[in-house]
């Protein structure tokens, strides 16, 4: 079933993997580890591998039965590129975004290369953004394979923003999300790396959204910047879809 999100530039979650691993310094406190080994302890099934990356046929149809367009983000509990995940099913699930034009996909990697290595593998349809996290700058190069791949919208999440970037090149970059780490192990991030991106993606003509400032009570520290939040987003691809094609799936 759809799972509604607290994530401030989503609606809803879609897992049909669940599961990853480390690759780089912004995994270390990740959020989806602690939830899945909290969720195996509760006893779900769906986690019962904690976060061992694991397929779930049984989720691939979910969206075909969400009658109303939604945003979603999908795997928010995995990463779809992780090498654990079977080509064939990341294929499936293109097919399922392809054939449901009026929800809007959200996909987020930090495994850049390998994504841009499969992008002809699949139908990029206007309803499916791709976005790459970027937490330091010793992993610019994933907006680089980001900047050519065939998804309608690219954007580049800067969560956890880690250090300062200086110049960036946001050519052919839709939409940045810049946010602080939260939990009990946040580390800090400063004001002026967050204006930084902001006039960057002013004077290139990008679409700026500001997540949050984290820390270990991120409800407290809020997601005000110069006193006002900052909600910028790509218009949706909304498609005229029969109430048919929804009940026979």
């Amino acid at each position: 079933m759809a799972q509604k999100s607290k994530i401030e530039w989503t609606e809803n979650t879609w897992n049909p993997v669940t599961g990853c691993s480390k690759i780089s310094e912004g995994c270390v406190n990740c959020y989806a580890e602690r939830m899945a080994n909290r969720l195996c302890k509760m006893g779900l099934n769906k986690y019962e591998n904690a976060f061992d990356v694991a397929i779930h046929e049984e989720c691939l149809g979910e969206p075909y039965t969400w009658k109303n367009p939604r945003r979603i983000f999908v795997n928010s509990m995995s990463d779809l590129y992780h090498d654990g995940v079977p080509l064939e099913f990341v294929k499936r699930i293109f097919e399922v975004m392809n054939e449901t034009p009026q929800h809007t996909y959200q996909l987020l990697t930090k495994r850049a290369e390998k994504m841009f290595e499969l992008s002809d593998e699949f139908a990029w349809t206007d309803n499916i953004w791709q976005g790459v996290t970027v937490e330091s700058k010793k992993h610019v190069d994933r907006i680089d394979f980001l900047r050519n791949m065939p998804a309608h919208i690219k954007f580049i999440s800067f969560e956890p923003l880690l250090e300062d970037f200086g110049e960036i090149d946001l050519t052919n970059i839709d939409w940045v999300i810049v946010g602080g780490e939260s939990g009990w192990h946040a580390r800090p991030m400063k004001e002026e790396w967050v204006l930084n991106i902001k006039q960057q993606c002013e004077e290139q003509s990008v679409l700026f959204y500001f997540k949050q400032w984290g820390g270990t009570n991120k409800k407290k520290t809020g997601r005000m910047l110069l006193d006002q939040t900052w909600d910028a987003m790509p218009e949706l691809q909304i498609a005229e879809v029969s109430q048919k094609v929804i009940v026979d799936r």
